[in-house]
């Protein structure tokens, strides 16, 4: 018979057909974390769950959905493990997953179970120690965390109750666009709303505003319980004038099912999965449209602002007659919305295309690099030391052509060193017949010298000063094949860095953004993280090559790609968010673009890119 105690369980049981989400975390020293996700991926998988779960040496994170009668063994089966002992199984029922869209970019359609360096990343700088969650403030349960804003809306806080009596201030610990739609609100109770773009930049809000949180009695909440864990424990580590500091334990939405008429908490739960939000009996609607300022509030439609792809409100019919949105964070930084037009000249949407074996390019350097940095007025700017890798069958004189209007774009930003990958390609072509012969005919011209990171298995890479004609047609899923030479071209950027000197970061294209991110992870798992400040991954993919642990990879990124409708034909819209999906996401920023297999240099895109890069000036 199953132990756990019914208020652990969300107080569902007997509903075995109904779909279900579980939420849990436990903060625990983990002896060995890969046997552990081991054991997640094979119990889960058995039950037939989906969803999220991350490891650490700190303790487990999950998000799960599925049938409420495989979600309760899975309770019964982690509640056995003295590890799990004390935590907080939040299970709830729900409707099965029906937008598919949504449910796969919240993890609903598939199990993903990693192997990270910490549950929870406060800042996303790893050379920066995170706070002992030893030194978390005190956890207070719903009814608790409830009598204390009682007790001070009614301006005489109870000597009985568990905060001390200093002036009480309420922090939410959430991102911006989830307390759009849901916040406490409290008479006589100071709310803060630190209106952050993403959970890392909860440490510079707290830096910032200490003055307001010193000396007061600081009531946390967040969405489950544990943001509020390493927030705490970072506000606590301040010292003197900050030891009074409490957390809603099991978070919004343990305090929903204790008050189910909404108590002090107005609108909606934002959450991590297909549900998307979760209210209370009032139903009342906090979030407004971002265009038009209607009441709204519901992000089933996905809108993203065009600069920074955080979500954004925007009702039916603004969507209808707006497509570009730039939400409140970029317009406080003077951010525009920007229209664009179909008309537009396509010569400025200039970008690049992996090649496929018949441009007509010459080289000349082996390491090609941009102008040297120019003043401006009387100061000389420090432009950003970036390594670009090209595509399959390129090289470095070939891409840095193709980038050409890229770096025009970025001339006062960045300066981009282009190098040849180490594996050199035969010369190959499409055979076409000439008509009245069965002999197809070589190309005429002289052939250019092309490389690749990686190769496919037996491939031959003795450059040939003729033509071979090409075994089947071009296939745009090759990639998937390419697996083998990353030691080789590890060892060649290795050696190319050392002979250059440091970079500031790396650009990767195609096989070279693959590449790019191969290295950044064998430096991680060298070195214990990558050397570069930032790393640019378009039209990217994930390949199948080394045998690396699952930690994220802890390097600034973007990821710039082709949306998921059929634009880019050489790299499917899901690989490149896989590829995105391996970076530390407090730090990943991603443009999706409608302009196919390239690097796009057109507004709103090339501004984004900007964006990022002036983070690491």
């Amino acid at each position: 018979m199953d132990a756990t105690p019914e208020h652990q369980r969300g107080g569902v049981s007997g509903d075995g057909d109904l779909y279900g989400v579980l939420l849990y975390y436990k903060y625990a020293e983990v002896p060995d974390a890969a046997a552990l996700a081991a054991f997640y991926e094979a119990h889960c998988s058995g039950l037939a769950l989906v969803g999220r779960v991350r490891v650490g040496p700190d303790g487990v994170n999950a998000t799960l959905g599925g049938r409420m009668a495989a979600l309760e063994k899975h309770i019964a089966e982690m509640s056995s493990n003295s590890l799990f002992e004390g935590t907080d199984f939040k299970l709830a029922s729900c409707e099965d997953p029906i937008d598919e869209r949504v449910a796969r970019e919240c993890g609903f359609t598939s199990l993903s179970v990693r192997v990270v360096k910490e549950l929870v990343t406060l800042c996303c700088n790893p050379t920066v120690a995170p706070p002992e969650i030893s030194s978390a403030g005190r956890h207070l349960s719903a009814a608790e965390f409830h009598s204390v804003l009682q007790n001070v809306a009614r301006t005489s806080l109870d000597a009985e109750a568990p905060v001390e009596k200093n002036e009480v201030v309420v922090l939410d610990a959430r991102n911006v666009y989830e307390t759009r739609i849901g916040k406490f609100n409290v008479p006589n109770v100071e709310t803060l709303d630190p209106e952050i773009r993403q959970y890392s930049d909860l440490p510079s809000w707290i830096d910032e505003h200490t003055e307001k949180l010193r000396g007061k009695s600081i009531l946390m909440y967040c969405t489950g319980g544990i943001r509020c864990e390493m927030a705490s424990a970072y506000i606590r580590s301040k010292g003197e004038g900050f030891e009074n500091v409490f957390q809603l334990y099991g978070g919004i939405q343990r305090y929903l099912e204790q008050y189910p008429d909404g108590g002090y908490f107005d609108g909606k739960n934002f959450v991590f999965d297909h549900r998307i939000s979760v209210g209370s009996r009032k139903e009342n609607i906090l979030g407004t449209c971002l265009i038009c300022n209607s009441s709204y509030d519901d992000y089933s439609f996905r809108c993203r602002c065009s600069h920074c792809r955080m979500l954004v409100l925007v009702c039916p019919t603004c969507q209808d007659s707006t497509e570009e949105y730039t939400c409140e964070i970029c317009q406080k930084n003077g951010k525009q919305s920007c229209q664009m037009s179909p008309s537009q000249d396509c010569e400025k949407n200039l970008g690049l295309t992996e090649s496929s074996g018949f441009e007509k390019i010459s080289i000349k350097n082996h390491f090609a690099t941009s102008e040297l940095p120019r003043s401006n007025g009387n100061e000389q700017l420090k432009k950003l030391k970036i390594l670009c890798l090209h595509g399959f069958r390129q090289n470095a004189s070939n891409f840095k052509g193709r980038t050409s209007a890229l770096a025009k774009k970025l001339k006062h930003i960045a300066e981009l060193v282009f190098i040849d990958a180490p594996h050199e390609l035969s010369f190959v072509y499409q055979p076409i017949g000439v008509q009245g012969s069965d002999t197809p005919s070589p190309p005429s011209v002289t052939a250019k010298r092309k490389f690749a990171w990686l190769i496919a298995p037996n491939s031959s890479c003795n450059a040939k000063q003729d033509w071979k004609a090409a075994d089947a047609p071009f296939d745009p899923l090759q990639y998937q094949h390419q697996t083998e030479g990353f030691e080789e071209s590890y060892a060649y950027l290795e050696n190319a860095i050392s002979q250059m000197g440091s970079f500031e970061g790396i650009l990767g294209f195609s096989q070279g953004a693959a590449m790019a991110a191969l290295f950044c992870r064998q430096q991680q798992k060298t070195y214990g993280t990558p050397k570069f400040r930032f790393g640019v991954f378009c039209s990217g993919y994930p390949a199948p090559v080394g045998d690396f642990d699952r930690e994220p990879i802890k390097l600034p990124s973007l990821h710039c790609f082709g949306n998921g409708e059929g634009h880019d034909r050489q790299i499917a819209n899901g690989a490149s968010i896989e590829l995105a999906g391996m970076f530390a996401q407090d730090c990943c920023s991603i443009v999706e673009h409608d302009m196919g297999h390239i690097i796009p240099t057109r507004s709103p895109y090339i501004d984004q890119i900007k964006n990022f890069l002036s983070n690491f000036q």
